[in-house]
């Protein structure tokens, strides 16, 4: 996706990586972070590509009773609730108000994130991102279902003639498992993971002023020591 953002000028676009899943509270958090860090650069051209990260990959297609699978996953109703309440203080800051209580499966993300790959490159692929991010996150909708999903591509715009060629692809689900080896293989452990101009990576949904300064990082130094992401 390519924005124009303030600060130093460049004739060339800043590529920034994000490796993120569709179900994590903490990429939506880290979206908008980015999102407010780049507004301080208005005068710079930003193409953002999104990478596909599979938190559960093991999932089963339908996905499970997401009460049940937090109490798997934190050991508990307590420490799951201690988990969300300092994702939705963090979403405060960030302009985003989680609605957990409204959650009732834990999707499999894959799908989703084929549906983004159907979006390509551009701005589509973010907004599609968001719309998926609130419809699960504030809405409480199932995004490992289709008829959701092409809701949600109807609202943002996303043709779908692209998205059922993209459901019927028969190599899109092996697309995306090879992007969540290849992500593991270059050593991210957790997302969001973002990486400036293929060389400075940060891992976590980090405060604006911290991703703020790898921009200019990445402005000042012009370095390039390629970090592949696909």
């Amino acid at each position: 996706m390519v924005v124009s953002v303030d600060g130093p000028r460049r004739t060339d676009a800043m590529r920034i990586d994000i490796v993120f899943d569709t179900v994590c509270p903490w990429c939506f958090v880290g979206q908008r972070r980015l999102e407010q860090a780049l507004a301080h650069r208005s005068g710079l051209a930003v193409e953002i590509h999104h990478h596909p990260f599979l938190l559960n990959p093991d999932m089963p297609v339908g996905g499970i009773d997401r009460r049940l699978y937090l109490d798997r996953k934190f050991g508990g109703a307590h420490r799951a609730r201690r988990v969300l309440e300092a994702v939705t203080t963090a979403g405060r800051s960030a302009g985003i108000t989680f609605n957990f209580e409204a959650i009732r499966r834990m999707p499999n993300s894959v799908d989703s994130h084929r549906m983004l790959l159907a979006a390509g490159s551009g701005p589509l692929a973010g907004q599609l991102l968001d719309g998926l991010f609130r419809a699960y996150f504030q809405d409480g909708e199932d995004i490992g279902d289709r008829g959701v999903l092409r809701r949600v591509a109807a609202e943002t715009g996303l043709s779908m003639d692209r998205l059922e060629a993209e459901f019927r692809r028969p190599g899109g689900v092996v697309e995306v498992m090879a992007a969540n080896s290849r992500a593991h293989a270059m050593g991210v452990a957790g997302v969001p993971t973002f990486i400036f101009d293929q060389s400075y990576a940060v891992a976590g949904a980090q405060e604006p002023d911290v991703l703020l300064r790898l921009v200019d990082l990445a402005l000042e130094t012009g370095v390039k020591t390629p970090v592949t992401v696909g």
